[in-house]
């Protein structure tokens, strides 16, 4: 069997009036994750003014086909204008808690 592939983003936005357009594209890409083929688990919450996703797939394929949807395309396209973030997407035989992920997030994660 495939390993689960975890992904945890964290952006944070460059002005607050950049909230409306973030939270606008936020909701529709986790829409669209939650409902895409190979998504287990999608969820998000903000954490010190850091805006997290964690999402549980699969296999690292099926991530990858989300990030080429339609939903999520639009929303990296306009994260270089409103946020700055950071990433990291890993293997693990089980899915994290949202404690354990932001470890990894805060100990591992690159700039995007």
């Amino acid at each position: 069997m495939e390993q689960l592939y975890i992904s945890v983003t964290g952006l944070r936005l460059k002005r607050f009036w950049h909230a409306p357009r973030f939270w606008r594209l936020a909701v529709r890409a986790m829409a669209e994750a939650k409902s895409a083929p190979g998504n287990l688990r999608a969820s998000a919450r903000s954490v010190r003014g850091v805006h997290h996703t964690l999402s549980v797939w699969e296999g690292e394929d099926a991530m990858r086909a989300y990030l080429r949807s339609p939903e999520h395309a639009r929303a990296m396209r306009a994260f270089a204008q409103i946020a700055t973030g950071r990433t990291l997407g890993y293997h693990a035989d089980t899915a994290p808690d949202w404690a354990e992920a932001l470890s990894r997030w805060k100990a591992d994660a690159r700039s995007v």
